[in-house]
């Protein structure tokens, strides 16, 4: 397996499931690397997010980023899913409330996350 190119991971949160590719960043090798983990979601607008085992600094951090983006937000070590705006965001941008790398995205509709409150479980697992 070509390990840059085809690490794929499966996101579920609830009634959620979604698949996502990582990139080949030294972002999403610590992310591939501390997997699986299971930790309760906090939302943040249109974003959740969830400390990990993973101790990183920025690295090309985004002040903003797409629709569906995965981004790891170094001074709280978390795991973040943007899926629309955040409280920070001006009109047309999702904007984090300070630079994430972003290291991976969403396959299909990244609105389903949507659903998904607070507190809710979110299991991320590398996808058989």
């Amino acid at each position: 397996m070509n390990a840059a190119t085809e690490r794929t991971i499966r996101i579920r949160a609830g009634d959620v499931e979604a698949l996502a590719d990582l990139d080949a960043s030294e972002t999403a090798t610590a992310v591939w690397d501390a997997l699986p983990f299971t930790i309760p979601a906090n939302t943040w607008g249109d974003e959740i997010y969830f400390t990990i085992p993973v101790g990183l600094e920025e690295d090309d951090a985004q002040p903003t980023v797409a629709l569906g983006d995965l981004g790891y937000w170094p001074p709280g070590s978390a795991f973040c899913i943007f899926f629309g705006p955040t409280p920070m965001s001006s009109p047309g941008e999702i904007r984090p409330a300070s630079p994430v790398n972003v290291f991976g995205k969403l396959r299909g509709d990244p609105t389903v996350f949507r659903s998904v409150r607070a507190g809710t479980p979110v299991t991320v697992e590398c996808a058989a």
